[in-house]
């Protein structure tokens, strides 16, 4: 899947893409809409997208919708699919335009800060097999994200993202910090979940001596 270019052969910057979106016509914005305007990007895009809306602070249980569409685009990257496919049904999600013009321009210096850094290097990480794995790994990171826990969201959101953007920039180094923070997500849920059990048990001790 080669980059979207312009008539002059450049290619055209998903912070470019994501400006021509917001001030097209329209009170709404389709997925749809989202999906062809990345064309041959339309993975790493929209997935990047989606991980930058699970990055913000949502309270228990908002991640579990916002995270879900992300099963969904994970599970088809894994299953070795070149283009992007959505349900009608999905394709019609939509979100109000002067809201996504709202949300895209407070992220644009990050979007355009990231665009500097990233370019099409490492080329084998970012391949078909690479890609599979990708997508593996952004299946499990997803099925956590839609996990009702206040906090959670943050890390394996990053991890998506970071895999989002090599896909989309062709760039290995990208993916390499994706799969970094998701060794740090495994830590962390390793972590807690060893916390939650010591306080359980610690919990039924002291009900023990009590009773």
């Amino acid at each position: 899947m080669s980059l979207t270019v312009t008539s002059t052969g450049r290619p055209i910057r998903f912070s470019d893409t994501l400006e021509r979106l917001g001030a097209h016509g329209g009170e709404r914005l389709f997925l749809g809409e989202i999906v062809e305007a990345f064309g041959e990007r339309a993975f790493g895009a929209v997935m990047l997208l989606f991980a930058i809306i699970n990055m913000l602070p949502w309270p228990p249980g908002g991640t579990t919708l916002t995270g879900a569409p992300l099963l969904f685009l994970s599970a088809e990257l894994a299953w070795g699919r070149d283009t992007l496919w959505l349900p009608h049904w999905v394709g019609r999600a939509s979100v109000g335009r002067e809201t996504f013009r709202k949300m895209s321009g407070r992220l644009m210096k990050l979007i355009r800060f990231s665009e500097a850094l990233s370019k099409p290097r490492l080329f084998f990480l970012t391949g078909r097999l690479g890609q599979g794995l990708i997508g593996l790994a952004c299946l499990v990171l997803s099925a956590i994200l839609v996990l009702p826990v206040f906090g959670g969201n943050l890390i394996p959101a990053i991890a998506i993202g970071f895999f989002a953007l090599g896909v989309m920039q062709r760039d290995g180094v990208a993916v390499l910090l994706g799969w970094i923070t998701t060794g740090i997500t495994g830590a962390v849920l390793i972590f807690a979940w060893t916390f939650v059990i010591a306080g359980f048990r610690l919990g039924l001790d002291w009900f023990g001596q009590v009773f």
